[in-house]
């Protein structure tokens, strides 16, 4: 993809994980790092962790809800002839089994269970969905596909490290001190009354401020890396796919997090000074702060997918050995989509606003079917007739083709006014919700992982293990997530730990789905471990790609690359051009490439 130019190199340089010796000298040298490819490991590592902690809040909720809560009063004479009453509660799962751990005496089955997936929420989207792509593999890859020795700010990379683990903090800090259950949006005036008398909830909307400035500083290092450091010969339209969806999700993240900034900063005075901003009794309004939050968080949506998206661009380009369809109609796409987020808040509120809002934020939110259905179409005429090579990377990408496209169609009945009345509130919603988030974003960050793995750490993991443990993340997420549409449009309500009798067989299918969700992780996670430990040591180009990274040394040296590269041809040109350390007889060119 580039030729090296006549620049003094970094011949001398090793692996950018060598490092002194000496545990204490190691541990400093990455605890004061500014290469953006440590930082990247440290975020993938940091943020693995939190959806280690947000799926186990999850399995607590599957767990509670696998048995509806029952009370039954009996009354029976004792032995004086006197009527004696005896309630039992059955159904209460989590507290039944925080009680034989010691924990949780003075909470109700119904409040352990609030906790329970206010933690899930809060975590996985603040903590895990949002970083996941931009700061860990984005910090990685954005750089070395532009052909750049770092990010434009190196030291302010670092500061977005600390502040997100700062955040993190305050939010496993609120988890030990009992945990909140004012719902992941803190809501008011759930947020604003609940456990008055303790500063949990302070800390855990604390933490959701202190990790937007570190995706801010991370978004804006983004966009001025992209403006000033591309290669030699890289024009706009010689971009990776997936620097064009990080440039656009940078773009939210400037623009929108300092909306959610503000007005969880204005929660925190109104919980804790009463200065009536949200409290009716003190002249607020409790929509407005709905309003607030959603216009950050509907275009926080996109900050989550996007990235997955120019993933899944990468993955279909490389793993099928085919020149990208439609290049351009997907790169504007990312931008179309940044640009509509802003757009339509609304349709998050439907019940608290008038006739003619809701129609026209009905309307503005089919716009968003536009851009994403011109990625879709793309992606599939991108494997038509092409040479695909089935592997988990791939898998993961075709996985995401089957759930992102019904988590997409399924927003359609949401949009409409007339049958979201319906669907509002309901598993419908969560259902989903989920199939965007996790069978979107989450899926498209595995294929990620596993397609740099072998060049962010040097090692081969082992790939029939690797499409074991994608297939049982497959069934495991749809017997999980699919269920839950019948169960919404059935009419169960959302967050409820309680529910009627005929829902639990679904109930229970959903809890089945997700054990083997868990399973096919924690597959995942041995594959990694056994990979760094004794995998064997990955090829520079081990998937033939054509991209910058591919010229570099897995893992690359500290600079990335001995020498500047200057860009020859586009980054999937794969009629014309051999991929870098790679065989030609491993990979013919056609003799008469087709244009695109």
């Amino acid at each position: 993809m580039s030729t090296p130019d006549t620049h003094a190199g970094h011949h001398d340089e090793g692996s950018y994980l060598s490092g002194p010796p000496g545990t204490i000298s190691r541990i400093w040298q990455w605890a004061s790092t500014i290469d953006h490819k440590k930082i990247g490991v440290m975020y993938l590592f940091a943020v693995l962790f939190m959806f280690f902690l947000g799926g186990m809040s999850a399995m607590a909720v599957r767990y509670e809800l696998l048995d509806p809560i029952r009370t039954q009063t009996t009354e029976f004479l004792n032995a004086s002839g006197e009527i004696e009453i005896v309630t039992v509660t059955t159904g209460e799962s989590l507290k039944e089994l925080l009680g034989a751990m010691g924990i949780g005496d003075s909470l109700t089955g119904s409040q352990i269970y609030n906790r329970a997936f206010t933690l899930h929420g809060a975590i996985m989207v603040f903590m895990f969905i949002i970083p996941a792509i931009p700061a860990a593999l984005g910090n990685f890859f954005l750089p070395i596909m532009l052909g750049a020795k770092d990010v434009a700010f190196p030291r302010l990379n670092l500061m977005s490290w600390y502040i997100y683990l700062f955040g993190c903090t305050f939010g496993v800090l609120s988890i030990l001190l009992g945990g909140v259950d004012t719902g992941w949006t803190f809501y008011t005036p759930y947020s604003t009354t609940t456990d008055a008398d303790h500063w949990r909830v302070v800390l855990m909307v604390m933490a959701a401020f202190i990790l937007g400035f570190s995706s801010i500083l991370t978004g804006l290092n983004f966009v001025v890396t992209v403006h000033k450091l591309r290669a030699p010969g890289m024009g706009w339209f010689d971009m990776p796919l997936m620097i064009w969806a990080l440039y656009a999700t940078s773009i939210i993240q400037v623009l929108a997090t300092p909306v959610i900034g503000i007005t969880l900063l204005l929660l925190v005075f109104e919980r804790l000074f009463h200065i009536g901003i949200f409290d009716p009794s003190l002249g607020g309004d409790p929509v407005l702060y709905q309003h607030f939050f959603w216009f950050y968080s509907h275009p926080v949506v996109y900050v989550m997918i996007l990235p997955g998206m120019g993933i899944i661009s990468e993955i279909l380009a490389v793993h099928s050995r085919k020149h990208i369809f439609g290049y351009r109609a997907i790169a504007f796409s990312s931008l179309g989509i940044a640009g509509v987020s802003f757009l339509v808040w609304g349709h998050h509120i439907f019940t608290a606003m008038g006739e003619l809002a809701a129609i026209l934020f009905s309307g503005l939110t089919f716009l968003v079917a536009i851009p994403t259905a011109i990625k879709m179409f793309n992606w599939i005429a991108t494997l038509y007739k092409s040479s695909i090579v089935i592997n988990t990377p791939m898998m993961y990408a075709l996985m995401f083709l089957f759930t992102f496209s019904i988590g997409g169609l399924t927003g359609l009945p949401l949009a409409t006014l007339a049958t979201d009345l319906h669907l509002h509130d309901s598993y419908y919603v969560v259902a989903h919700f989920h199939y965007v988030m996790m069978g979107g974003t989450v899926i498209a960050f595995m294929g990620g992982v596993h397609h740099w793995w072998p060049k962010m750490f040097g090692k081969m993991y082992n790939e029939k293990a690797g499409m074991l443990g994608a297939a049982i993340v497959f069934v495991g997420f749809n017997l999980t997530f699919f269920t839950q549409f019948f169960l919404g449009t059935q009419g169960m309500p959302r967050r409820y730990a309680n529910y009627v009798d005929e829902f639990q067989t679904l109930h229970v299918l959903s809890s089945i789905g997700a054990v083997l969700l868990l399973v096919g992780f924690l597959i995942h996670a041995a594959v990694f471990f056994f990979s760094l430990k004794w995998g064997e040591k990955a090829p520079a180009n081990p998937w033939g790609g054509l991209t910058l990274e591919w010229e570099c040394e897995s893992p690359p040296i500290e600079h990335n690359f001995h020498k500047e590269p200057i860009l020859k041809h586009g980054p999937y040109d794969f009629e014309t051009v051999v991929p870098p350390h790679c065989d030609p007889k491993d990979y013919p060119l056609p003799e008469n490439p087709g244009k695109h």
